[in-house]
């Protein structure tokens, strides 16, 4: 949620901002709310002092049908001021939390994902001297991938993964892991980064709960598109959409001291999503299921780190897909696509052979403290001053894309599967399966 004080400040910019991200909200009703907010806050504090002079008058003595009188109707009063108050408060903060959060500057202006921006092409799209099958042929030869019996169990858009490819996923998770708790590999990343003066901590690795309630998950500002989202029936409760939707929220409510800042965690989730929006896309293989496995980072800084952060998260993802040798793309979301918490988005699309693409692996958001906000997660600086953390989140694999990535780019003829030579310690020394 944004800051009351900016959107009066910078009114013009916040209704263009939010036309610019495609969402429908009126920035000057907002502010007339508030003016109604504030003058009958002063009206209420006004009536609450008076009330208070008459109850000290009261305590002297037998109080006098006239003083009774008089407090009997400042109570009233104030009762019903009080209830208007609530209500107005009530709709302000409903219509404030609509508001998204500002883009940066170099945000591309666009109406949809179509006018997002290629801002980079790393290596070269992988060439055979054979067709190139998909992930989902190989993997129903191999018998890695089995949608038919999933399909009698759960339905449509679940899988069960199976033999060398669970070895691959678990392979891939251990990369991570090591690399994210090295503090002199993440030195490195930095350094080839060129960021300066951000600190290398090692991130912590979290296995979070996979449910969120309703007020934490609306709070992260990620629980819409519901329609997108699983509820647990009869509870306030949601199956996680992604990992840094239980990990961003871990320190709701909490003040942390600026020395145990950065915040770094790695969490590890199987995440649900519904795909609403995606009735009859990518129905083969396992590109965009209901169930799925991510690494997600979550980093919660000052603000005057988290832009680095950001930047920090992208080059650990470039880092992490060039130590698999896959061709990618770096790619600007514009404004209609980074959503409505962030501030700046990034992906990364990696080339998928067997389908003669790029497709998204990776996501990198920058929130500022917009979800901080509402979530009321705060740092107390050396100064003894609290102010609001600053939150980052980004996709260190999407473990089924990822694995689409290896088996497609990394495929023989006859259908086994070469090993990225930095995975194959993990692989028992395996060069393909």
């Amino acid at each position: 949620m944004l800051d009351i004080k900016f959107v009066r400040e910078n009114a013009e910019k916040v209704q263009k901002d939010s036309d610019n991200k495609g969402y429908d909200v009126d920035v000057n009703g907002v502010l007339k709310l508030d003016e109604q907010r504030r003058e009958l806050q002063g009206k209420t504090d006004e009536l609450r002092a008076q009330r208070n002079e008459t109850a000290a008058k009261m305590k002297n003595g037998r109080p006098s049908p006239d003083l009774i009188a008089e407090g009997k109707k400042l109570k009233e009063k104030l009762s019903g001021l009080e209830e208007k108050l609530r209500a107005v408060d009530d709709e302000f903060v409903t219509n404030l939390k609509k508001i998204p959060n500002t883009p940066c500057d170099d945000v591309p202006i666009g109406q949809s994902e179509d006018e997002n921006v290629v801002a980079e092409v790393v290596g070269q799209s992988t060439k055979f001297d054979f067709a190139p099958k998909n992930h989902w042929e190989i993997g129903q030869l191999r018998g890695w991938i089995d949608k038919e019996r999933a399909a009698k169990v759960t339905g449509a858009r679940f899988a069960y993964i199976q033999s060398d490819l669970v070895k691959l996923e678990l392979a891939i998770e251990q990369l991570v892991i090591d690399v994210l708790t090295d503090e002199a590999k993440l030195k490195e990343i930095i350094k080839d980064a060129s960021l300066k003066n951000l600190s290398a901590k090692p991130f912590t690795p979290i296995l979070p709960p996979l449910m969120v309630r309703t007020e934490v998950y609306d709070a992260m500002d990620r629980l819409e598109p519901r329609e997108d989202r699983y509820k647990i029936e009869g509870e306030e409760l949601w199956l996680q959409g992604s990992a840094e939707h239980v990990l961003g929220s871990m320190y709701m409510d909490e003040i942390i001291d600026e020395k145990d800042l950065p915040v770094r965690m790695v969490g590890f989730a199987t995440s649900f999503r519904k795909e609403a929006g995606a009735a009859g896309k990518d129905m083969e293989g396992i590109l965009r299921m209901h169930q799925f496995d991510k690494l997600e980072l979550e980093a919660l800084t000052t603000a005057e780190n988290s832009f680095d952060e950001h930047q920090f998260f992208i080059a650990i993802q470039r880092y992490l897909i060039e130590q698999l040798e896959l061709p990618y793309r770096v790619v600007m979301k514009c404004t209609a696509d980074i959503g409505k918490p962030n501030a700046r988005g990034v992906d990364m699309e990696v080339w998928l052979a067997g389908q003669n693409k790029y497709r998204e692996t990776h996501s990198a958001d920058y929130m500022t403290d917009y979800q901080a906000r509402r979530l009321a997660t705060r740092v107390r600086r050396t100064s003894g001053e609290i102010e609001l953390v600053h939150t980052n989140d980004a996709t260190a694999f999407a473990l089924g894309r990822i694995m689409i990535a290896i088996i497609e780019n990394y495929q023989n003829e006859d259908g086994s599967v070469r090993m990225p030579k930095v995975l194959q310690k993990y692989m028992g020394g395996k060069e393909k399966i």
